[in-house]
């Protein structure tokens, strides 16, 4: 014969129900999981936190442009990224941080006057991502035989934000003028 009466477990005195959940029963274990993902989830950056970033990345500029000048090769790598791509004045492509340091270094033993310069105009920071662009102005001069060879143009750099320090990933250069000798009327 069926019972259709309340079941029982055996060896438990008290009837088991098919009690519907309450609402709240559901919705808990859904708002403390909510909960801990917003905890676990990072602050929203501030204006303040993003022109702190745009400090940064002038000040590792204005320290690459002091590495130029002092000829140290080393000091210009600390900027860049280690998988950095260069697009040269003269359409030379140069990947990663050790080619472009040979680079310099091989330009400062070739050219014992080279200075270049790069003046930051904009710098803007896309916090979410910790990226960067840097868009602005560039000089470059040596001496050959035939006289100093002065280059200008504009600039384009990419930065990223790499275990807290601020690098490049990409740079290029585009020349605007060249004066000086015949070096400026070689087609790259």
């Amino acid at each position: 014969m069926i019972s259709s009466g309340p079941l029982r477990a055996p060896g438990y005195p008290v009837a088991m129900t098919h009690a519907k959940p309450s609402r709240w029963t559901l919705q808990v274990p859904m708002l403390v999981g909510l909960l801990v993902a917003l905890v676990a989830l990072p602050a929203p950056r501030t204006a303040a936190q993003a022109a702190n970033d745009e400090q940064q990345i002038r000040a590792r500029r204005a320290s690459s442009n002091v590495a130029i000048a002092r000829h140290d090769a080393a000091g210009i790598g600390a900027i860049l990224a280690p998988d950095v791509i260069v697009v040269t004045s003269n359409s030379t492509h140069r990947s990663t941080r050790e080619a472009n340091v040979q680079s310099f270094a091989d330009q400062f033993r070739t050219r014992p006057d080279v200075v270049y310069r790069r003046i930051p105009g904009e710098v803007r920071v896309f916090a979410p991502w910790l990226m960067a662009s840097e868009h602005g102005r560039w000089t470059g001069s040596w001496t050959e035989a035939g006289g100093t060879i002065a280059l200008t143009g504009s600039y384009f750099a990419k930065w990223r934000k790499i275990d807290g320090a601020w690098l490049v990933e990409s740079e290029t250069y585009v020349p605007e003028t060249c004066t000086g000798g015949a070096y400026c009327t070689q087609v790259p």
